[in-house]
């Protein structure tokens, strides 16, 4: 393959031969003395990244994403245990509309048309809601009419379900980009608080909420262990239409 600093724009990944290694995304060459050259991590981040909403046709590369994010939390909304069957039940979920998981509500951000990240937001007031369709199948799965999911978002709060940056370009800034577009949506349709959870043993998850001004509020049970509520406050909202259609 010839020197050059940038590769072509691409539909998919498979539409030339990569070459990777623990900086490079895309290795152009080497020099005489077998050190690779081409384009960074970061480099392909600063001029690739860009965020759209999700589209039903990567339900599968989503999916993944999300059962990453919220792990066996996956088992109880799908009521599935092994995890190709967790990741089919969670495509689904994505590919319909008016659930939590709904490709309706999910944001991607995108380098060379790949999700290289979601995440994940609705109204917290419109959680019980978005909840019905996962439960009326989980109650079916499990003919138990008495199953219950936890409540997870306060009403008046802009919720942030689900964050996850895939592992090939973790450590570019991306999850906090992510966070900061979540923010803008919720400022553009009048919300003052946006919410979100973080696990107890995630610290350095907490850590990164704290940075950007997220604050511990309660704390709260979900599928019997315990989380964070974790609340920021929003300035300078905006009547301007939103740029996005969540």
């Amino acid at each position: 393959m010839s020197k050059k600093s940038k590769p072509r724009k691409r539909k998919t990944m498979d539409e030339f031969e990569a070459d990777y290694d623990d900086v490079f995304y895309f290795i152009a060459g080497y020099t005489d003395g077998g050190a690779p050259y081409g384009l960074t991590w970061e480099e392909v981040v600063s001029q690739e990244l860009q965020f759209r909403p999700a589209r039903k046709k990567e339900a599968k590369a989503v999916a993944e994403l999300i059962h990453l994010a919220i792990g066996d939390i996956a088992e109880k909304l799908t009521g599935q245990t092994k995890t190709d069957n967790i990741r089919e039940t969670l495509a689904n979920f994505f590919r319909e509309e008016n659930n939590r998981l709904s490709h309706q509500n999910t944001m991607v951000a995108d380098i060379y048309d790949e999700a290289a990240g979601i995440v994940i937001t609705y109204p917290g007031e419109d959680a019980a809601m978005l909840d019905e369709p996962i439960l009326k199948r989980l109650r079916k799965k499990r003919r138990n009419e008495e199953i219950i999911l936890d409540k997870e978002a306060d009403e008046g709060d802009f919720y942030i379900d689900t964050l996850c940056v895939h592992e090939r370009f973790r450590g570019c800034g991306i999850g906090t980009a992510l966070i900061n577009q979540a923010e803008k949506i919720a400022k553009q349709k009048g919300y003052t608080r946006i919410s979100l959870n973080v696990d107890r043993d995630n610290p350095s998850a907490k850590k990164l909420y704290k940075s950007l001004g997220y604050h511990e509020q309660k704390t709260i049970q979900i599928k019997g262990h315990p989380y964070d509520y974790m609340v920021k406050i929003l300035d300078d909202i905006k009547d301007s239409k939103s740029e996005f259609p969540f």
